[in-house]
């Protein structure tokens, strides 16, 4: 075997050897700033930002919209949301016309106190919006005595008409942040196939600071946060809760079990997001974001939650969920499952209206049972769901506009999966006429009332049957129409899938999936909300619009990943029509305003060499 001819040479050899990186930080391409300053500009966010600091006194650094540029440019290289990191950003890796657009005055870089200086100017325009959108601000550089904290953290629960003012331009800008995204991708056609299923759910983002310190009589510096409990966590974890309403799909619109995949082609986006203090407003906080999605004209289909929605009260979850046109797939704690109600007679059966004369047997099946065994129940109790069918109320007319649905006995109809001589005395049904079967036929053959099951009266009212008016409600007319809170307390078990059933788990467990994969990709991929070191400023506020900005990242990279999945190369972003007018002027030349718009067109065409 010869030698290679490199390795002959001696010199040629010591060419060829790997070198390391070059100390010089890379250069961002001017395309990627144009895109995420377009995108800031799209959001509408700025526009309320300007209002809050018009005429507020004092320095005011670096123009906000350069700030948090810049942390949406360190997110997306460098999958953190530090104000050091976008210092670093802006210092050393934009190119001389983004800097320009951006408003960045040329400093010398390589000087120390030029860099501090350029540093405490972005540090000051952030605290500036930071102190502009608290309702009560207070020293965050020290731990607080618990009196002091606990005066503080009421300016975020009390209503106060300032201080509810200042909590809604905030959450308006979290939304603004996060839809500006699902805005792009219904704009380019990616929610075309999408039936306006959603999954939420509610995950914790943990605190970089300690919990309070009762023993000392100190608060945390985080002085809203708490301890946020997930299924089984007896330990918590210190931080916020952050609500994410994502974009989901059942495996097929019907149920079918066999139907494998799903039955709708998106991409997952973040629909919603709400941060707040864990425990609190867990259903008003769900409805937020879907009603934040109302003007975007998008469809509404099913909502699958977990079991703390279920336990929220029904007119903070059910009821303005289901006014928005949404149908609920519901889980249950161990002590709700079975019967839980009643309506017009009617038994509430793990969250459907029922026959009032359904077997206790049935009725009582999933009463008491354990979480595992009905996540993978065996087949007897599969048997015994299925045999629940025939006696559930019939769904007639689906929900209006109001959320409102007719409902009809499962003996009435020209396909009647009960036989009942209730039904039959009070209506004065007239019997079948008498057919002939052909035993060779599944169809025909379940068709027969001899194939369905019959309701078991008691003997009492089979030799002294009572007047019409004595039987319950739900038995003295064939249908009935029930409104969204009809049902009083009860209404917030109700749901529109029979529970456990093959329909149920086609629609609750694909969702629930998706909002696990969500919750994945924004904990451990390259963009992580859960880790506190990536998210430094103190305070509601900041960590509420850092958090904001994660999502929106994780947004766009979602729909990059999409396109390049269905080979769609169009610009996602577009550039406003006043930055196209200066493509044909020379670089040099150009006049952009400091509080500037997005870089022109023809300029985020150019590839950087680095």
């Amino acid at each position: 075997m010869s030698m290679p001819r490199a390795w002959r040479s001696t010199a040629k050899a010591r060419q060829r050897r790997p070198r390391p990186g070059a100390d010089a930080p890379a250069q961002i391409p001017d395309s990627k700033v144009g895109q995420l300053d377009a995108l800031l500009h799209q959001s509408g966010a700025l526009e309320l930002i300007a209002a809050e600091l018009r005429g507020r006194p004092g320095p005011s650094g670096l123009p906000v919209r350069t700030v948090l540029v810049a942390l949406l440019l360190t997110l997306h290289y460098h999958g953190s949301a530090t104000l050091a990191d976008a210092c670093r950003v802006l210092l050393d890796e934009l190119r001389a016309p983004a800097r320009e657009w951006l408003g960045v005055v040329e400093t010398d870089r390589h000087e120390v106190h030029a860099r501090l200086a350029f540093c405490q100017r972005a540090y000051r325009s952030f605290d500036r919006l930071t102190t502009a959108l608290d309702p009560h601000r207070c020293d965050r550089r020290r731990r607080l005595p618990l009196d002091d904290a606990a005066e503080a953290a009421a300016a975020w629960e009390d209503d106060q008409a300032e201080h509810l003012r200042r909590r809604k331009v905030l959450q308006e800008i979290n939304d603004r942040l996060v839809l500006v995204t699902v805005r792009l991708a219904h704009r380019h056609g990616f929610l075309k196939g999408w039936h306006g299923d959603v999954g939420i759910d509610t995950t914790a983002v943990p605190s970089g600071q300690r919990p309070p310190k009762y023993s000392r009589d100190l608060a945390s510096v985080e002085i809203t946060a708490g301890k946020h409990f997930s299924a089984g966590d007896e330990t918590g974890i210190f931080g916020y809760s952050a609500t994410l309403t994502v974009a989901a799909a059942r495996r097929h619109p019907a149920g079918h079990p066999q139907a494998g995949r799903r039955s709708s082609a998106h991409p997952q986006l973040v629909l919603g997001l709400v941060l707040d203090t864990p425990g609190k407003r867990i259903g008003p906080n769900a409805v937020h974001t879907l009603r934040a999605l109302k003007p975007l004209g998008l469809p509404t289909g099913l909502l699958a939650a977990d079991r703390a929605y279920t336990d929220q009260t029904t007119e903070h979850f059910a009821l303005p969920t289901r006014r928005l046109g949404y149908q609920l797939v519901l889980d249950y704690k161990r002590n709700q499952r079975g019967v839980q109600g009643s309506h017009l007679g009617a038994l509430l059966v793990d969250g459907s209206l029922a026959c009032p004369l359904m077997p206790a047997g049935l009725a009582n099946t999933t009463h008491g049972l354990e979480d595992k065994t009905v996540r993978e129940f065996p087949e007897d109790l599969a048997q015994q769901i299925a045999a629940r069918e025939p006696y559930y109320l019939k769904l007639k007319e689906g929900p209006d506009a109001r959320g409102a649905i007719r409902l009809q006995c499962p003996a009435a109809g020209p396909s009647p999966s009960v036989t009942c001589p209730r039904f039959s005395r009070t209506h004065q049904a007239p019997a079948p006429p008498p057919t002939t079967v052909d035993l060779t036929n599944p169809r025909a053959t379940a068709a027969h009332p001899a194939a369905k099951p019959t309701i078991q009266v008691s003997k009492a009212e089979r030799l002294r049957p009572p007047p019409g008016r004595e039987l319950p409600e739900i038995c003295q007319q064939p249908t009935w129409t029930i409104r969204p809170g009809d049902i009083d307390v009860w209404d917030k078990f109700r749901q529109d899938r029979h529970y456990l059933t093959p329909a149920w788990l086609d629609a609750y467990k694909p969702i629930r999936a998706h909002n696990e994969g969500i919750n994945g990709r924004a904990k451990g991929h390259r963009v992580d909300i859960a880790e506190p070191k990536k998210r430094l400023a103190r305070g509601r506020v900041a960590q509420t619009i850092l958090v904001a900005l994660m999502i929106s990242i994780i947004n766009l990279q979602i729909l990059t990943d999409w396109q390049r999945t269905i080979g769609d190369h169009t610009p996602l972003v577009s550039h406003h029509a006043e930055c196209r007018e200066d493509t044909n002027r020379p670089r040099g030349r150009q006049q952009v305003p400091t509080e500037a718009r997005p870089p022109p067109a023809g300029l985020t065409r150019r590839r950087s060499n680095h």
